[in-house]
């Protein structure tokens, strides 16, 4: 049987990306709409209404919009936007953290940030596990590619050759915070540092942690260990066992939907730092979608993934 499906936005860059891992995949039918129709809330209801699972590409407010629009239908709905990740009657489509039969049984999934996508994978497992305090103060130091920005910073950066670097959010209160607190199950929300570099894709999140400042004992060759425990059947998700001796991004990066994680630790184990490596378009975006999309659906989750 065809599953419809509706890319609301399909036109800008996280569905475009959406669209290409869809590609030649015929256990979809895809409902695409003209340049006219796009815009025209007739067209767009009648869309939703009419798909089988709808994957929202859109602003925050635009999202919202788009699920009152498709109120009255049996829809599933698979929000890539801010707009519903600590919403009540959603699920957090961060399986690996999540689970697989939350994500498989919900109608209502809202993708997870691409920066709180690297946080989560490195530190909620380890606070699950004791192994890190919920009351620490932490922070994250993270860059991304300018395509996590959407087409104004595209623009920006392609406009601006010498435009190299950029660091934002400094007022605090990052759209992120509330989902890497609410899902990592910590008291404080993280002093959050993202920033952008010239290049299309591609992320890095750096957590610090000072061990010394824990109260107690603290054994952070235990961390690989849990991290690779927990992800042991997680195939978009690696762990290292070994930390190289510089971690790369690369200005015309392909598509690609995992992540890495590394953990290193200082000579006397007082100091470490947890380093996620992946793609903002891919397990922070349109590769986390058509991974829920996979499992909502009762498919391999993987199924045309850029791996």
């Amino acid at each position: 049987m065809t599953t419809r499906i509706f890319i609301d936005g399909a036109a800008g860059t996280t569905g475009l990306e959406i669209r290409d891992r869809l590609a030649g995949r015929d256990e979809f039918e895809l409902i695409v709409l003209d340049d006219v129709q796009r815009k025209d809330v007739a067209a767009r209801k009648d869309a939703l209404h009419s798909a089988d699972v709808a994957i929202l590409c859109l602003p925050d407010s635009a999202a919202v919009e788009a699920v009152k629009l498709a109120e009255g239908s049996d829809t599933r709905i698979i929000d890539a936007s801010s707009a519903h990740r600590v919403a009540d009657g959603w699920t957090y489509g961060f399986a690996e953290l999540i689970g697989h039969e939350a994500v498989a049984g919900a109608r209502f999934v809202s993708n997870p940030g691409c920066y709180p996508t690297g946080f989560l994978a490195l530190v909620a497992p380890l606070v699950r596990a004791g192994l890190l305090p919920a009351d620490f103060p932490y922070t994250v130091n993270a860059v991304s590619g300018y395509s996590g920005g959407g087409n104004a910073l595209i623009d920006r950066f392609r406009g601006e050759p010498d435009l190299a670097f950029r660091a934002y959010g400094l007022a605090h209160g990052h759209k992120h915070l509330p989902e890497m607190q609410a899902y990592c199950g910590i008291t404080h929300p993280p002093v959050f540092s993202p920033s952008v570099i010239a290049a299309h894709r591609g992320m890095v999140v750096d957590v610090p942690i000072n061990l010394a400042a824990l109260d107690g004992e603290h054994e952070p060759e235990k961390f690989t260990h849990a991290l690779a425990a927990f992800y042991s059947d997680a195939p978009l998700i690696k762990v290292h066992s070994d930390v190289p001796g510089e971690i790369l991004l690369h200005e015309n990066a392909k598509a690609w939907d995992g992540i890495e994680l590394f953990v290193a630790v200082n000579g006397d184990g007082t100091q470490a730092r947890l380093i996620a490596r992946l793609d903002n378009l891919g397990k922070g975006a349109s590769g986390a979608a058509i991974q829920n999309l996979n499992i909502m659906c009762g498919l391999p989750q993987i199924a045309g993934l850029r791996l």
